[in-house]
């Protein structure tokens, strides 16, 4: 059972279906780290190498995996520690939510629909036949433009702007100062310099997404620029005009997009790689940070570098380079003494005749 603000090990050890080996009706009140845990802590043991940090910890509690022994406080052992970990937090800290209703200073469109359970803060904006789903929560100074649809049970932090026509589905996540549906870079050469190419399409952002703190979304030229379902997309990320990223896919910090690029299902994009316009990545592909895509990259590929190569040769080439030095030096003593041989050889030629 749970206890006040906190929860027994026996019961954490229930929803966690891990196995506990001592006091179960101790009680903890949190989760900490190893080194800051207090005696009614939780804290988490990643792998091996936290082993000694967790010997010395005062935590009241180890969440484990179910090989590790030894610690000085009970031990949950979990099958999944990561997963342990997320869903012991969301026990120890569920969402606030705020009270439904609209904000006197907000200004909401008088065809905009916004659902009763909706909660809409302090000067945000919600333009004329904008949508507002069940349980959606808009936080203060977020814009929606006309149009706009957001589904059910979605949040937007303050400062998110939703340009026109934009679709998000239902449960998203969109952090601090993104920017979904603004035009896509579309210029043409002209006599007097660039000319704008009008960007009329939309943003379609399917369910489950989680878009990061200042990222943009470009809206398409003509159709559509699409998020799939359940990608997560990390900060400071930029998505061109017509770009599809399929279902499940991971896009780390710093990440750009050009314009018509196809991402498969549960694709990985480290920290600031960058994909050119119209490539296509295959699902499941995996490429570190800093890689330049410039061409198709195919299904489960593994790459790194600038252009990217397949991650075996490219430790292999790293390991090499940093012999290059004395493979020079080597090289030249080889040279000299090839030379050496060749003179003599002439020389030798030369006597006989």
């Amino acid at each position: 059972m749970s206890a006040g603000a906190g929860f027994t090990l026996g019961r954490l050890a229930e929803v966690l279906d891990a196995t506990l080996d001592a006091h179960p009706e101790r009680v903890v009140t949190g989760v900490a780290t190893l080194a800051s845990a207090g005696p009614t802590d939780v804290a988490f043991v990643a792998d091996r190498r936290h082993l000694e940090a967790a010997r010395v910890s005062r935590a009241g509690a180890f969440l484990t995996s179910p090989e590790v022994t030894g610690l000085p406080a009970p031990m949950l052992g979990c099958r999944d520690p990561r997963r342990a970990l997320a869903e012991v937090l969301a026990l120890f800290h569920p969402p606030t939510l705020p009270a439904a209703g609209v904000d006197a200073s907000a200004h909401i469109a008088a065809d905009a629909r916004v659902d009763p359970t909706a909660s809409i803060g302090a000067l945000a904006v919600v333009e004329s036949g904008a949508s507002i789903g069940p349980r959606v929560r808009v936080d203060p100074l977020v814009y929606i433009g006309a149009r706009a649809e957001i589904g059910e049970d979605s949040v937007l932090f303050p400062r998110v702007v939703i340009y026109a026509g934009s679709r998000l589905g239902r449960r998203v996540i969109v952090h601090a100062g993104a920017v979904i549906g603004a035009d896509g870079f579309g210029f043409i050469p002209a006599s007097h310099g660039h000319q704008k190419v009008l960007q009329v399409g939309i943003v379609v952002v399917e369910d489950d997404v989680e878009i990061g703190a200042n990222s943009t979304i470009d809206r398409a030229t003509l159709g559509e620029t699409v998020i799939g379902r359940g990608t997560k997309i990390d900060n400071l990320v930029q998505v061109g005009h017509n770009v599809e990223i399929g279902e499940h896919t991971l896009v780390a910090a710093q990440v750009g997009i050009g314009g018509s690029a196809r991402l498969g299902a549960n694709v990985v994009l480290g920290g600031q790689v960058g994909i050119g316009d119209h490539v296509k990545v295959g699902d499941g592909a995996v490429l570190a940070g800093q890689s330049g895509v410039a061409q198709d990259v195919g299904p489960g590929a593994r790459l790194t570098g600038t252009w990217p190569r397949p991650v075996a040769q490219a430790m292999r080439i790293w390991l090499a380079e940093e012999k290059l030095p004395e493979l020079i030096r080597s090289l030249k003593r080889v040279e000299e003494r090839l030379q050496a041989l060749e003179a003599l050889a002439i020389k030798s030629a030369g006597a006989r005749q």
